[in-house]
């Protein structure tokens, strides 16, 4: 009889053929956001096709060459153009080829600050426009729209720069909003503010210090609503330029609301008292 060794000694017969594993496959890069467009061709047709990019980023040393002319078209298109390190690019390209060039894109156009005006004008309801002074979260911004659909705001404007431009993640928090509520995207917020006055509007402001409460104001004319940044607030020229600051009263331990819940108490007080004078 053959002995075996604890089984650790097999006969020829019984020996099993291991197979090699097979070599890893390359890992392949990840989605990227809906916003996002890398590579020269990608992002010039991008521009080419007249679609809304917020920004165009260009990686430190790559502004030459075929470049130069996307760099061109982005600031024709009205886009902010900021270089950056090489290291951040490969971050926000996932893996892809970006080769020194990447796109944010806007999920629907911005409607231009004088077609709002003039829409404002010919609307038979007092208009009631909404100004966002520095806001910076995508939720707070998707949400603020979807608060301001419902309550029938004009138009929203948004500050060029330091300030959340409308993005896949604004889109999604909105739930559909973005599609019906006008967008602006403005320069300086004071000059705006004052642009908007000489047309009759009352600029009222946002603050934990206003002078008044909310609901004791008079929000049944013209009004601009400035809402101000999640930190801190309306920014101090914003705050001089208003013609009015209210407040919502705390009466708990926290001192301050959410930035997107204080708009649509603030929203939703001018509605109330419109249709309690019906003006709408």
């Amino acid at each position: 009889m053959e002995r075996r060794n604890n089984g650790s000694k097999i006969s020829g017969t019984d020996r099993k053929t291991r197979k090699a594993a097979p070599a890893a496959r390359p890992a392949e890069p990840a989605s990227l956001p809906e916003d996002v467009v890398v590579g020269r061709n990608a992002v010039t047709e991008v521009l080419k096709s007249g679609r809304t990019v917020n920004r165009l980023l260009v990686a430190e040393g790559d502004a030459q060459g075929s470049i130069r002319e996307i760099v061109r078209m982005a600031r024709e298109n009205g886009a902010i153009v900021e270089t950056v390190a090489r290291s951040k690019m490969e971050a926000i390209a996932r893996g892809f080829r970006h080769q020194g060039v990447l796109a944010y894109t806007s999920p629907v156009d911005y409607t231009p600050f004088d077609e709002i005006l003039r829409l404002a004008r010919q609307k038979s309801d007092v208009p009631f426009l909404l100004l966002l002074d520095e806001l910076e979260d995508p939720h707070n911004l998707g949400a603020i729209l979807r608060t301001a659909d419902a309550v029938g705001v004009d138009g929203v404007l948004i500050p060029k720069r330091r300030s959340c431009p409308l993005s896949a993640t604004v889109a999604k928090t909105s739930a559909g909003a973005v599609e019906y509520v006008p967008v602006a995207r403005i320069g300086n917020v004071a000059q705006t503010l004052n642009e908007l006055k000489r047309e009759g509007f009352w600029v009222v402001g946002a603050d934990m210090d206003g002078t008044a409460d909310y609901f004791t104001a008079d929000l049944t004319g013209a009004v601009v609503l400035v809402v101000g940044s999640e930190g801190h607030g309306i920014s101090r020229l914003v705050r001089e330029t208003c013609d009015l600051l209210v407040r919502i009263p705390m009466l708990g331990k926290i001192n301050s609301l959410n930035v997107s819940v204080a708009g649509a108490v603030l929203m939703y007080e001018v509605l109330r008292q419109r249709r309690e004078k019906g003006s709408v």
